[in-house]
């Protein structure tokens, strides 16, 4: 078994009951005989498009991340494909915990001021 993400955009005209239908029976297909899980999913909601696709300037995202074999993902694409609602989807392999970049505030490079300078003088007995 292996961890996977899927990022779906669905139409946006779609209500969330039907969008929730098509997650369940695609979820269905992931988790074949019982033997893949879904560990989150979270509706992000409608969203502006980067660019247009299929002339829709809006899309609905939802991001699933789970736990299943590789042998249930190609007859799972195969019913993506073949559903117009799914304007695009990527599969990521999970390998483990992504690591936590550093803000740009830790790394920076600190930069004395004037006063520090003038205190080092000081200790050091020159003026």
């Amino acid at each position: 078994m292996r961890d996977y993400e899927i990022v779906y955009i669905f139409d946006s005209a779609l209500d969330r009951s039907v969008i929730d239908e098509k997650l369940e029976r695609f979820n269905q297909l992931i988790a074949g005989d019982g033997k893949g899980e879904i560990v989150a999913l979270e509706h992000w909601g409608k969203r502006q498009l980067a660019y247009p696709i299929h002339k829709h300037e809006n899309g609905y995202y939802v991001v699933v991340q789970l736990r299943t074999d590789p042998e249930n993902l190609p007859e799972f694409e195969r019913a993506i494909k073949l559903d117009e609602a799914v304007l695009r989807y990527l599969v990521v392999l999970s390998e483990g915990e992504l690591p936590t970049p550093q803000s740009a505030v830790d790394t920076r490079p600190k930069f004395r001021s004037r006063d520090d300078d003038e205190d080092e003088l000081d200790e050091n007995g020159e003026d």
